[in-house]
């Protein structure tokens, strides 16, 4: 797979998963764009990829602010001009029943993992149609496919996130534009890392391959949807949770 020639933008590229896949892009050849709102972190991302010989820049956006998305979204385009890849990989939740979470905090994560991806979407589509193609990858969750203990409304954001790709799969397959979607399952992450042990140790002795996945495992499934090898793909949902959860 070659991503060479490529301009790609990754939301929450600065840890994680954003940071895995921004890595995996880099190496293929993409010209990165690290996007995240932690400024220090994202700036060492992407020096980082360039240490190792790649072509990255950390520009900083806020997914819940939609002047810091408009404007990030102008600056990408007006030093790149289209984006060939963009993967909206920036997310967050917490762990809570439904009835102690306050409407702020619901506000928040759905500004963060739905609306945030619709807007930067939105800011970034018409140049992708009037060039007639482009990539693009939404990292949803399997929350969002079939729900998950004390992250209701964080399920309900990712599960939109889903909607939203079909969806906009059928609007701009016309323009030549792959929209498809890839749902970790429990990863090893600085998120993951919060939570409590014995929760982590449950999750492996229900995942089938008895381990939590690796951030590169995701960000695998994401070069796939970004290369041309994936060019007849369109809005499909990729599951990559070693089998936790086999719904269709």
């Amino acid at each position: 797979m070659s991503l060479e020639g490529k301009v790609a933008v990754v939301t929450g590229a600065a840890s994680g998963i954003g940071a895995a896949i921004a890595g995996k892009l880099a190496e293929s050849g993409a010209n990165v764009v690290v996007a995240d709102v932690q400024a220090d972190k994202g700036e060492a991302r992407a020096a980082a990829l360039r240490a190792a010989g790649h072509k990255a820049q950390f520009m900083r956006v806020d997914m819940t602010d939609a002047a810091s998305i408009a404007a990030f979204a102008d600056a990408v385009q007006a030093q790149f001009g289209t984006v060939d890849v963009l993967v909206n990989g920036a997310g967050w939740g917490t762990t809570h029943p439904f009835w102690e979470g306050t409407p702020d905090l619901w506000d928040r994560i759905i500004a963060l993992n739905l609306v945030g991806p619709m807007r930067l979407t939105k800011a970034l589509l018409p140049e992708m149609i009037k060039r007639g193609g482009g990539k693009i990858v939404n990292i949803s969750s399997d929350a969002g496919r079939v729900g998950s203990l004390g992250e209701t409304v964080y399920s309900g954001a990712k599960g939109g996130l889903i909607a939203f790709t079909k969806s906009l799969a059928r609007e701009t397959a016309r323009y030549s534009i792959n929209v498809n979607c890839v749902c970790p399952g429990p990863t090893d992450t600085p998120l993951m890392a919060a939570v409590p042990e014995k929760v982590t140790e449950a999750l492996k002795k229900a995942i089938p391959f008895r381990r939590l996945g690796k951030p590169e495992e995701v960000a695998d499934a994401v070069l796939f949807f970004a290369d041309d090898t994936a060019s007849y793909v369109t809005g499909q949902v990729l599951s990559v949770s070693g089998g936790l959860t086999m719904a269709g």
